[in-house]
């Protein structure tokens, strides 16, 4: 069973996710603030957080931060309409994804179904549990990495993508085939996505992020991780 965590301040809206996916495989869990959602978290583990950008009591940016200080479960935020800032804050604080208002809720389906079909291909690709590249040490099963056995903190999303990147080295991608397959749907949002996930990871894994060694652009076309 599929178990999702909604946090909300909006009644109806919890109710409108909660209507949509009742007849499904899925575990429906909500909270009303922000620091109730992090106790949630804390104790119990959850496949998909939903989280609103704009909780009443804290900031649903500074509770998505909080939450990706011990946990790379799989954020999808809930933003405005039309404000593409707040999209990109977003994904800046560790968000996996974000939809925004009014909420279409066939593609929320669509996106958890998509972050879900992509976290069991990762466990289904035909990689050893654990293998290293270079100094690079990756774990598959626990969705792990370590560089210079220093470990690396990663989203689900930032994993999701250094992975497809390390397996597939010296290859260049574009955005939307980056896109297309770490999303694995047609993304509605902005390409912009990739940009900001590929700049916190050469953040987390490049000694110097401006200078990058590992995670490179080829200008014009896209981007691909340098085998040594």
């Amino acid at each position: 069973m599929v178990k999702i965590l909604i946090i909300d301040d909006q009644p109806l809206l919890i109710k409108q996710i909660k209507y949509a996916f009742e007849d499904e495989y899925y575990k429906i869990n909500r909270v009303y603030d922000g620091d109730e959602g992090l106790k949630k978290i804390e104790n119990k583990s959850y496949d998909i957080i939903i989280l609103e950008s704009e909780l009443n009591k804290r900031d649903g940016f500074q509770i998505c931060k909080e939450i990706r200080e011990y946990s790379s479960v799989p954020i999808i935020m809930i933003t405005p309409m039309g404000e593409d800032l707040k999209k990109i804050m977003a994904l800046e604080f560790g968000a996996d994804d974000c939809i925004s208002k009014p909420l279409n809720v066939l593609e929320l389906k669509a996106r958890i179904k998509a972050i879900l079909r992509r976290t069991k291909k990762v466990e289904e690709v035909n990689l050893s549990p654990e293998f290293q590249i270079g100094e690079f040490k990756i774990n598959t099963l626990g969705r792990k990495i370590s560089y210079k056995d220093e470990d690396i903190n990663l989203t689900g999303k930032e994993f999701d993508l250094f992975l497809f990147l390390i397996t597939n080295p010296n290859k260049v991608f574009n955005r939307q085939e980056l896109l297309e397959k770490i999303w694995g749907y047609e993304y509605y949002g902005d390409l912009r996505t990739v940009d900001v996930h590929i700049r916190r990871l050469r953040e987390k894994i490049e000694k110097n992020s401006s200078s990058p060694r590992h995670i490179l652009t080829k200008w014009g076309m896209g981007y691909y991780f340098k085998e040594n």
